[in-house]
């Protein structure tokens, strides 16, 4: 029997309050459904322009998290880490993958809590790169030059090197994108000297046609993986839930989105301490990056 039927064998009193009934009756309903998919959850990750492919690794987590949680997920991919750090800022992130420098961020500044270390890699050293033939042969050899650095929020491209340059003055700074746009800077002589991960210039010389490149310092400090944050907007109880079910996810889809789940969360609070030093050297304000000379001195 449908539901208008039942009403019209019920006591006038009772038809009177027909439409309450039935507008209750459909806004509970509404209720039940809203309760079903009210959790939507965003995985923000880098992919420094790498486009289809860089996002289709997480495609077996976004499968086995919506199932697990019964909620929405979404992959947003973004193209730097200064991208990364206004979505982070704005909490528009439930979950991040995130490298080492944004992490130490996201922590230190956003209340970003670590859960899951991402896969490590045994070549996350800062480099300093030139071109073959330069006569650049230290790092002091190069005050005075032009910097290639990547966007701040990078671990090996913008915090390590001018944490290492402290105390010199450089001719600029040359904001670059992509790990990639750092050597081509170099290549092209619009700056004498790029910053980037060994990792990422092992991946990246051979692409930049023409050019012979030569590592003329490698930072020895050990760069710490980077991990899965969880936003502080996450209630607690699904904080503890997301945990445990990246800590027993199947082997293929933890190898293809590169986290390790019974793995160590890594200690950043060297990471923090470069950070903040680098902050005290080139404050927030972006005008900074442009001025000419740069003096990489502690801010008064």
């Amino acid at each position: 029997m449908l539901i208008s039927e039942i009403i019209q064998t019920l006591p006038f009193s009772f038809k009177t309050s027909r439409r309450l009934f039935l507008a209750g009756l459909f806004l509970s309903s509404c209720g039940v459904r809203q309760s079903i998919g009210r959790e939507q959850l965003t995985i923000g990750t880098l992919t420094y322009g790498s486009g289809n492919q860089a996002i289709s690794q997480y495609d077996g987590l976004k499968q086995y998290l919506s199932e697990k949680l019964q909620s929405i997920i979404q992959i947003e991919p973004t193209f730097n880490e200064n991208k990364a750090l206004e979505r982070i800022k704005a909490r528009a992130w439930s979950l991040v993958f995130a490298p080492p420098g944004l992490a130490a961020i996201a922590m230190s500044q956003y209340r970003y809590t670590p859960l899951i270390p991402l896969d490590g890699n045994s070549n996350l050293n800062s480099v300093l790169v030139v071109k073959k033939d330069s006569l650049y042969r230290d790092l002091r050899s190069l005050a005075g030059k032009k910097l290639a650095i990547g966007q701040p929020g990078s671990a090996t491209g913008y915090y390590f090197p001018i944490y290492n340059f402290y105390g010199l003055t450089l001719a600029e700074l040359i904001p670059s994108a992509t790990p990639k746009a750092v050597l081509e800077a170099v290549a092209q002589g619009r700056a004498d000297v790029g910053a980037l991960s060994l990792q990422e210039f092992n991946t990246h010389k051979t692409e930049i046609s023409q050019t012979e490149f030569r590592i003329v310092f490698v930072d020895r400090h050990r760069v710490p993986a980077g991990a899965i944050l969880v936003s502080p907007d996450i209630e607690l109880k699904l904080q503890d839930s997301i945990h445990q079910i990246l800590q027993n996810p199947p082997p293929l889809i933890a190898r293809q989105a590169g986290f390790i789940p019974q793995g160590t969360v890594p200690d950043y609070k060297y990471m923090v301490s470069v950070v903040d030093r680098v902050r005290s050297i080139l404050p927030t304000d972006r005008s900074q990056l442009t001025q000419k000379p740069v003096r990489l001195f502690k801010a008064q």
